[in-house]
Parts: C-alpha cells; structure tokens; sequence
C-alpha cells in the first residue's frame, strides 16, 4: 500500500517532510497527491496549496502543456 494511501484511508496527517508530495495543508493530509484527488481546483486553488501565486501556477500550466504538445506531435 502507497504511503498516501494509508494516510487517506485512516484520515490522518503525514509527518514524512522528507517526502517530494509533502506539503503544508493537514485538509489535504500533508499530501498534494491527496489534494489532486478532490476534484476540479482553480489555479487560485492550487497555489493556494502549494504556496505559490496563481500566476506561477498558470506560468507552469502554460509549460507543461507545451511539454505535453511536443510529445505528442
């Protein structure tokens, strides 16, 4: 069982700041795979999360989509 998932499952908090999906959120369970699972967010939404503008977030938006564009052509 996946470390995100035992935190879901039991409802608790992960401890683990070592680990690269922690974040500061304890709604969330200190997981932002947790986080993605709660549906559609606005990029006010998500910064708001990962502590970080909703610009930065349209910023990396923009990147990944152009990322994702190349693999595919």
């Amino acid at each position: 069982m996946k470390c995100f998932q035992l935190h879901e499952e039991k409802g608790v908090c992960c401890n683990n700041k070592a680990c690269r999906m922690w974040i500061k959120a304890n709604e969330h369970q200190n997981c932002t795979i947790v986080a993605s699972k709660k549906g559609p967010m606005s990029l006010q939404q998500i910064g708001d999360i990962l502590g970080v503008t909703r610009m930065r977030i349209c910023q990396i938006e923009k990147k990944v989509v152009k990322k994702l564009s190349s693999i595919i052509n």
